[in-house]
């Protein structure tokens, strides 16, 4: 689904990303060893039962801004597209700032072409490296929105792009940057 200027549907919603059940694949923020953590990471593991955490061990990791493809196992989805996103210093100069902004870019990039390889159109992601990471909110939300848009529009085709954001205070710095619009508020 396109919205009527041709760019991919992009909508917001506040809620569990573990819940989500009406799409190809959900996205897990990772860690570079893909064998679960805290926030996200560990949420996606715990709902999807010891057949990830198997699967995950024979990827080999992976690193900051890709992204690799697995089952779903027990969660509602048929797969979990896992990406890396960058760890935020407050102490880094410019251009370390510009290379982890471009990391989180990547991450977005990347899962789309992952999916894009595998036919899978309806993806639902979390805000990467917005809890433990750190990196800034409004910062980390203007990047995944513009990267979307920007990737979802050179691999071409039909896109249905969901941000399934915890807590209220992501949701309107994704609402910002998705110039306040929102399309449906829960999952």
């Amino acid at each position: 689904m396109t919205t009527v200027d041709g760019s991919p549907l992009i909508t917001l919603r506040r809620g569990d990303i573990t819940r989500v059940d009406d799409v190809d694949a959900i996205v897990n923020a990772a860690n570079s060893t893909l064998l679960g953590g805290g926030g996200v990471d560990g949420a996606i593991h715990r709902a999807a039962g010891p057949g990830l955490l198997a699967e995950c061990r024979t990827l080999g990791g992976c690193a900051t801004g890709d992204a690799k493809l697995t089952g779903g196992h027990d969660l509602p989805v048929p797969h979990v597209l896992h990406t890396v996103g960058p760890v935020w210093s407050v102490h880094a100069d410019e251009a370390g700032r510009a290379r982890r902004d471009a990391d989180l870019a990547s991450c977005y990039r990347r899962c789309l072409e992952v999916a894009d390889e595998h036919d899978l159109r309806r993806l639902a992601f979390p805000s990467i490296s917005t809890g433990a990471y750190r990196f800034p909110l409004e910062r980390a939300a203007r990047i995944a929105i513009a990267s979307l848009r920007e990737t979802a529009a050179r691999l071409g085709g039909r896109w249905e792009l969901r941000l399934a954001l915890f807590d209220d205070e992501t949701l309107a710095a994704y609402e910002k940057a998705l110039d306040g619009r929102r399309v449906d508020a829960r999952l």
